[in-house]
């Protein structure tokens, strides 16, 4: 045995493109106005999520997204945000998956969530160098306007039932993973769009329906990419929400956690709101035409 680690070397050639990639990424936003921001990974607690569990460290947690920071900033007066971190989500591991992973997320004020539909075709497009990119034989138009879908359009195209009779009868998540998504932006990237107000998250509800949310996602290739939300200003609404979701996490025997309160406190002062986060290690992988989320990056948890 040489010592000689074969693994990282095959890495090389995905890993300069990963740097090139993050370089102009960060071009494309500071060419927009947008500020690049760092905010703490190390943090009191996250937003309470029911399918995400944060990793400890010490009496704080890493977060599993900057988002909550990055709306403090949005809520002192900043405009145009953006950040490229790590950030960590327990238990999480798999071909698309790692428990350690890079986020990029921006953030407007004063916009609409379609706005960064937007941003997302002139990223990609500008990424791709080309109206095309081929992920897995498969070649994927990025004409913009890309293709745009209500969820409910989706469960209509590719599922065996709807939507709303997946969520009566509790199986969503085992439709939608096994059924819907892998039919999703196979040719060209698919805008998901009106989910459920149950599905609201951190998103506002839309004004002309209150049962739908100011939310979409992103898909490439049968793979999400991204999620984003006209962001819910209500402190008060924003509360009961995170109340609701911590109840169901403590019911499921999850630890409780506290609610970040000074944020919460702060969401008062932000008026209309736009935020997104999208995959970097994903992205990598689409641009990359690789299959797996361990080439991209430069160590998995089982190299180290």
């Amino acid at each position: 045995m040489d010592g000689f680690n074969h693994t990282l070397a095959h890495k090389r050639r995905h890993l300069h493109q990963r740097a090139r990639i993050l370089q102009r990424i960060r071009a494309f936003f500071t060419n927009r106005d947008f500020l690049e921001v760092e905010t703490p990974q190390r943090i009191p607690c996250n937003a309470p999520e029911l399918h995400i569990d944060a990793v400890t460290c010490g009496d704080m947690v890493l977060h599993t997204s900057p988002e909550l920071c990055m709306k403090r900033l949005l809520a002192a007066g900043y405009e145009r945000i953006f950040q490229i971190c790590h950030c960590w989500r327990a238990a999480e591991r798999g071909s698309r998956h790692l428990p350690e992973f890079t986020m990029l997320e921006w953030y407007r004020r004063h916009s609409s969530y379609t706005t960064l539909m937007d941003d997302c075709q002139q990223l990609l497009i500008e990424l791709a160098d080309s109206r095309q990119l081929f992920w897995q034989g498969q070649p994927i138009d990025l004409t913009p306007p890309f293709e745009r879908l209500t969820l409910k359009e989706a469960f209509v195209r590719y599922a065996s039932l709807s939507l709303q009779h997946a969520m009566q009868q509790n199986c969503f998540e085992e439709v939608y993973t096994t059924e819907v998504e892998p039919n999703l932006g196979r040719t060209r990237p698919t805008f998901i769009c009106d989910y459920p107000a149950a599905m609201a998250a951190l998103a506002r509800l839309q004004p002309d329906n209150p049962h739908l949310a100011e939310r979409f996602e992103l898909y490439i290739g049968g793979m999400e990419l991204a999620n984003a939300f006209g962001e819910l200003c209500d402190a008060t609404t924003q509360r009961q929400r995170f109340e609701n979701e911590e109840q169901q996490r403590r019911a499921s025997g999850k630890t409780p956690h506290p609610l970040p309160e000074p944020f919460l406190r702060e969401l008062e002062h932000l008026s209309a709101a736009a935020g997104i986060a999208l995959g970097i290690d994903r992205l990598v992988m689409l641009l990359c035409d690789s299959p797996s989320i361990d080439n991209v990056v430069a160590f998995t948890p089982e190299e180290l």
